[in-house]
């Protein structure tokens, strides 16, 4: 599957580039920036003719609604380099309806596919030398939408802001994950805005986030806002529990993320045989399960981390240690994925897009 270019579009190309003052082999992820952005703007109830131009500050009013009233949203994808020098993207279309889900439900307007899919193959196709080959490295891509329009009365902007910009990567997380079941906080609740790729989703984990680093836990699983004995995320991933060999996994609901790498983990799983069941999860049947040796595995998933194993939980003050096994659904899972994304392996499931 290609995309096909039918954007009218602006291009002013950087006058040089900085890709050789930087160390691909030492990346801290979302801080290095690839020459040249996207922007489209929305004025007078129509979106304008886009532009790629060379990566830079711009200025903005400070009363600007995205300050005020915090209408931005995000995606995540990654575009991958195979052996022939290629370029691929994972599943762009699955990204392009979830940005306009989260669109809507903000509201702000929704982007035309054509600025969305065909922006993203004319800046890749520009910046194809900072996608480089090998497992492990990518190419991160952040499209995302702030409200531009002035004033602070409480109302949806009228101007908006559609951008692209892109990032070199290598793995987001490092090291062992454990995580601490929420008690307390929540990460949404029914009838808000958890289903929706939104700046304000992550900027309120970020202090009990703080508080479970204080303890010594990288990410906290989150629980339901009502009764707190539902797990639902992991940080800032979905999340999977392995008991005994079925996976389990929450289903996507107005507090829950319709994560695409969950969702390709469960089309993979039962391809391979694995059973999967995706139903409410209890926190009482997974620190019983990891009382008796039923619990096997833990593990989140998501575009930044891909698959990441996590090695003990705690609640109620207790941490409980996963065991290290031999065969572990996380890795065989994570090693079937990447191998479509960098072509290594048949992508019998239509998800790759080449640019």
């Amino acid at each position: 599957m290609s995309l096909k270019n039918t954007l009218e579009i602006d291009i002013v190309r950087a006058s040089s580039s900085h890709i050789d003052a930087v160390d691909f082999e030492n990346l801290t992820f979302g801080t290095i920036f690839t020459d040249h952005m996207l922007i489209c703007d929305f004025k007078d109830g129509a979106w304008q003719k886009p532009i790629i131009k060379p990566y830079e500050p711009f200025l903005i009013d400070p009363s600007s609604k995205v300050f005020h009233y915090g209408q931005a949203i995000f995606e995540g994808m990654k575009a991958y380099k195979d052996e022939n020098d290629d370029v691929w993207l994972f599943r762009p279309d699955e990204n392009y309806k979830r940005f306009n889900k989260s669109a809507v439900r903000m509201a702000m307007p929704e982007v035309p596919e054509e600025v969305f899919m065909d922006g993203l193959k004319i800046i890749l196709d520009i910046e194809r030398n900072w996608v480089k080959k090998g497992l492990g490295n990518t190419l991160y891509l952040r499209p995302f939408m702030i409200a531009t329009g002035h004033g602070v009365i409480a109302q949806p902007s009228n101007e908006y802001r559609f951008m692209i910009i892109l990032s070199p990567a290598k793995s987001y997380y490092s090291g062992e994950v454990k995580v601490i079941i929420a008690e307390h906080y929540s990460r949404a609740a029914n009838g808000g805005i958890g289903a929706a790729k939104a700046a304000g989703n992550y900027s309120a984990q970020f202090y009990p986030t703080k508080l479970a680093n204080d303890k010594g836990f990288q990410q906290i699983i989150w629980t339901d806002d009502a009764t707190h004995t539902k797990l639902e995320e992991a940080g800032t991933m979905n999340v999977f529990f392995r008991i005994n060999d079925t996976l389990y996994t929450a289903p996507t609901s107005e507090r829950i993320l319709d994560g695409i790498t969950r969702k390709s983990i469960i089309d993979l799983a039962k391809n391979e045989g694995i059973k999967v069941e995706v139903r409410s999860v209890l926190v009482e049947e997974i620190v019983t399960a990891a009382k008796d040796g039923s619990l096997k595995e833990i593990f989140g998933s998501g575009t930044a981390a891909v698959v990441s194993p996590i090695v003990s939980f705690s609640y109620q003050n207790t941490e409980y240690t996963l065991p290290k096994i031999d065969h572990s659904f996380a890795l065989q899972l994570k090693e079937k994925l990447t191998k479509i994304q960098y072509k290594l392996a048949d992508d019998t499931f239509g998800w790759t897009v080449k640019i």
